[in-house]
């Protein structure tokens, strides 16, 4: 492993890290939900369309950088003691921070008027959501990264890697019943079911069912892994268009790879099947190939600076997004002349977008697009101010 002093920056990074965001709060912020373009719904149970590209990009990124940050662990300057501690603090944060945007406003702005204040704070928190996002952000990379810094080689790693699939795998196919794959009887919902109850799981399948809960940490860890093993690619590749042509060999055979492997482990999201790892990585690999060619080598970077600016405070901005869709989509609310609620985005949409631009799949689209203008408009100006905040 080359050593800190050598090692390049590589915008494409920045770049993919923060189109990444762009999507993850363009596709969570649509003018309505139910006007969508289907590219933009995540897939029912099994399949993939863009959207369900979205995350996994973000956490195979996440381990890429890896590469960057623990190459001072990894080749002695700094001690592995300190690496496993900045580890696992950043992890606990970023879980933390995720609770807490669940959690949020903290108390239940609308309360039944019948129960005491204390009934009403119980019973919010009796229903509070456990995972999320941030959470399978911080469990897989919990895990891959003590994967990386302990096994320490590529190839190890890779081995790594391939163990967590098919852990996984495994898991779901010999603890699952008759149907390990179906939304009742999947080993990961009965995990979740067990750990923390049906009341503290997303509901939105029809059913108590988490598609960030505990099982997935394995697989999620595995698309850190192969970030990773990307990352060891273009860190150890001197000339960087060498590493864009690795990056498209594999991201090929990944490709390919999944299709196969979907014949007997169907490409899920919800489930993070290793089928869908390696789909949606190896999309990735074509991506970061595509623009380590474009920003890194043919300097293009001027084009995606928005991006870039997103992609220095990724974690941030997604945070922020989230708080002011539930802040200004749910809890400010005021009644209309005919009786009906509306909130702050509510109204925006209703009487601007949906005006100007039709209240179907368009005007939903348009208000998303402002939507994540706002958030790329406030990471320019950290930019600009050279800010960076890290979780």
């Amino acid at each position: 492993m080359p050593n800190a002093s050598t090692r390049q920056r590589y915008v494409a990074l920045d770049v993919l890290r923060g189109m990444t965001v762009a999507g993850m709060i363009l596709v969570n912020n649509p003018g309505t939900w139910s006007e969508i373009y289907p590219p933009l719904r995540h897939a029912e149970w099994f399949g993939c369309t863009p959207t369900d590209l979205v995350f996994p990009f973000f956490l195979f990124v996440v381990g890429t950088a890896m590469v960057f940050s623990f190459s001072r662990f990894l080749d002695g300057t700094a001690s592995m003691k300190s690496g496993y501690a900045k580890l696992y603090k950043r992890a606990m944060l970023i879980f933390l921070v995720g609770l807490l945007l669940n959690a949020f406003p903290f108390f239940p702005v609308r309360p039944d008027p019948e129960m005491t204040f204390w009934e009403n704070l119980a019973g919010y928190y009796s229903r509070l959501r456990i995972f999320g996002v941030l959470q399978r952000i911080a469990m897989a990379y919990a895990l891959g990264g003590t994967l990386a810094l302990w096994l320490k080689t590529p190839r190890r790693i890779a081995w790594a890697f391939a163990f967590t699939l098919l852990l996984h795998w495994g898991l779901l196919y010999f603890l699952g019943g008759d149907d390990p794959y179906s939304r009742q009887t999947n080993f990961a919902r009965m995990a979740d079911l067990f750990l923390v109850g049906p009341k503290h799981l997303y509901q939105g399948y029809g059913l108590p069912f988490d598609p960030e809960g505990v099982l997935g940490l394995f697989s999620g860890a595995g698309t850190v892994l192969m970030g990773y093993l990307a990352g060891v690619c273009i860190h150890r590749n001197e000339q960087k268009a060498d590493a864009v042509g690795v990056l498209y060999t594999w991201g090929l055979i990944s490709l390919g790879a999944a299709m196969v492997w979907s014949i007997w482990l169907p490409i899920s999201k919800p489930l993070w099947t290793g089928s869908y790892v390696l789909y949606a990585g190896g999309w990735t690999l074509l991506m970061l190939g595509f623009f380590v060619y474009l920003t890194d080598i043919k300097g293009r970077e001027k084009w995606f600076l928005p991006f870039r600016a997103l992609g220095l405070n990724p974690l941030f901005a997604f945070v922020l997004s989230g708080l002011f869709a539930k802040l200004f989509g749910n809890i400010i609310r005021w009644q209309m002349a005919d009786g009906s609620s509306t909130s702050p985005l509510g109204w925006l949409y209703n009487n601007v977008f949906a005006v100007v631009f039709g209240n179907g799949p368009g005007g939903s689209l348009a208000y998303a697009l402002f939507y994540v203008a706002v958030f790329t408009l406030m990471a320019m100006g950290l930019y600009k101010k050279k800010i960076v905040i890290k979780l």
